[in-house]
């Protein structure tokens, strides 16, 4: 989302936010991309595929899932990798030929958009995926770091004159706690999970800093899930008279191509701050 714009495993209310924040050590590598070098245990190792809470220090790393892979069962129900976890193939940067040439980086298994200098629209920019999709389940997991911003787009179709948030809805990832005690903004509509400036999560599941989420969108003609570790925040009907109520008083006002595309790519915004991504796959309809 652009910057305008807690927690609980018991599903509080809105009003009712606490998060723990832990911390990553990182060093970046000269040249193209991103070296991870070190992090804490928290917050590169997780207890399994549904990106539960971090493993305690006494784990052995040998039983540590394997990630960025599809199951038989997985296989056959066709699901498919948009992330192998070793290359960035099957992504290029929004209306550019190429994968961007700094601002993210693969390492250890996690598709990783990097920190800037400070700005907002990050090193590298945004990046949408080759595959054009129309109806689909899409799910990825997500490791947000302090004061985090970014979004995973549907139905991009590119504008080469006009920004990525213009053209498609957003599934906001951010750090809830961080944003809200700025108190600087709304954060209305604004928060993980939301169908970003249009509707808010109906509850609050995102986890403490250092934890992996676990994030799926469906797309079935019209109609639209936001779900976030296995709680539904946002459903919508595209087209609705509700929708277009919404639209009509956000900002995406101006844009009339706003949302409207029955088709287009995934794309995952580059925000100006480091978000881990992986296990991004996805099942056409």
């Amino acid at each position: 989302m652009p910057i305008e714009r807690m927690v609980s495993p018991f599903l509080l209310p809105r009003g009712v936010l606490s998060q723990t924040r832990a911390g990553l050590g990182i060093r970046f590598g000269a040249g193209f991309g991103i070296l991870v070098l070190s992090c804490s245990l928290s917050s590169c190792r997780s207890s399994g595929n549904d990106g539960g809470p971090a493993d305690s220090a006494g784990t052995d790393e040998a039983a540590a899932p394997v990630h960025n892979v599809l199951s038989q069962e997985e296989v056959a129900a066709g699901w498919q990798l948009l992330f192998d976890g070793v290359s960035t193939a099957g992504w290029r940067g929004y209306n550019k030929e190429a994968f961007p040439e700094a601002g993210w980086g693969v390492a250890d298994g996690n598709l990783i958009v990097m920190a800037s200098d400070g700005s907002e629209e990050g090193l590298g920019g945004d990046i949408v995926s080759e595959a054009i999709f129309s109806d689909f389940e899409l799910t990825f997991e997500f490791l947000l770091t302090p004061v985090g911003n970014s979004g995973v787009f549907y139905r991009v179709v590119e504008d080469p004159d006009e920004p990525l948030w213009t053209v498609a809805p957003e599934y906001q990832v951010l750090d809830d706690t961080a944003y809200i005690d700025m108190g600087t903004m709304d954060m209305n509509t604004h928060l993980t999970g939301d169908n970003y400036d249009l509707q808010s999560s109906v509850v609050t599941a995102s986890r403490p800093i250092g934890e992996w989420n676990q994030a799926r969108i469906l797309v079935d003609g019209t109609h639209v899930e936001h779900w976030l570790n296995g709680q539904k925040t946002v459903e919508y009907e595209f087209f609705s008279p509700e929708w277009e109520a919404l639209v009509a008083k956000s900002k995406f006002a101006p844009y009339p191509d706003y949302g409207r595309a029955m088709e287009g790519r995934i794309a995952i915004q580059d925000h100006g701050h480091e978000i881990r991504y992986r296990n991004i796959k996805i099942r056409p309809f």
